[in-house]
């Protein structure tokens, strides 16, 4: 059996989406989900989104944790069904970041 790492980044978990998504090998819950189309994907994404939130204002960290993790993977398989690379919103945090909140949000248009 192999190892788990002692920390999945990112990009570890957008590869195993993406891995799972190509199908093969054992069935993945991944690949269900991703088999359903980009409207069920984005369905779950926001129920985890909601999730993450209600969370948040209760008591239980570990709580907030599980439900953020939740979100993350839920986002990652998002991204594959819409063939959307990680990089691709590294670099528009890259962007975003590049000025203040305020300015990048007023630069927006229809802001």
């Amino acid at each position: 059996m192999a190892k788990k790492p002692a920390r999945v980044t990112l990009e570890d978990l957008a590869a195993l989406v993406a891995e799972r998504a190509k199908g093969g090998g054992k069935p993945s819950y991944t690949r269900t989900l991703i088999d359903k189309g980009v409207a069920k994907c984005a369905q779950k994404l926001g129920e985890e989104a909601v999730e993450t939130a209600l969370a948040a204002v209760g008591s239980d960290d570990k709580a907030v944790v599980s439900e953020a993790a939740d979100l993350l993977y839920h986002l990652a398989v998002l991204l594959e069904v819409r063939h959307i690379a990680i990089d691709d919103v590294y670099a528009e945090l890259a962007r975003r970041t590049a000025q203040s909140g305020l300015e990048e949000k007023a630069s927006r248009s229809g802001a």
